[in-house]
């Protein structure tokens, strides 16, 4: 994010885990939902905490993946090179 100039407003650390409610709350304030896991990517609407969304966005245990980006009112979750550079640049 450096590189490009991006600066982050706020950094969670590892050790404070975000489940379901927090995904939830993060799919409902967003317009797109799009959640990368290795070469996969899933695009999702935003607006609502639809179980299949908040499941897309939750890790084997239960944690939000990471990373995670709120880049405006789109919400990025995993990475994905490719899909990070079209959303954020």
């Amino acid at each position: 994010m450096d590189a490009h100039g991006f600066e982050a407003k706020e950094t969670i650390p590892a050790s404070r885990k975000l489940g379901r409610a927090e995904a939830g709350a993060l799919a409902k304030a967003a317009s797109k939902v799009i959640v990368a896991k290795g070469k996969k990517v899933e695009e999702h609407p935003g607006g609502s905490a639809r179980k299949a969304v908040v499941d897309a966005m939750l890790g084997p245990t239960g944690n939000l993946r990471a990373p995670t980006v709120r880049a405006g009112k789109t919400v990025l979750i995993g990475f994905d090179e490719a899909t990070w550079a079209k959303a954020l640049l």
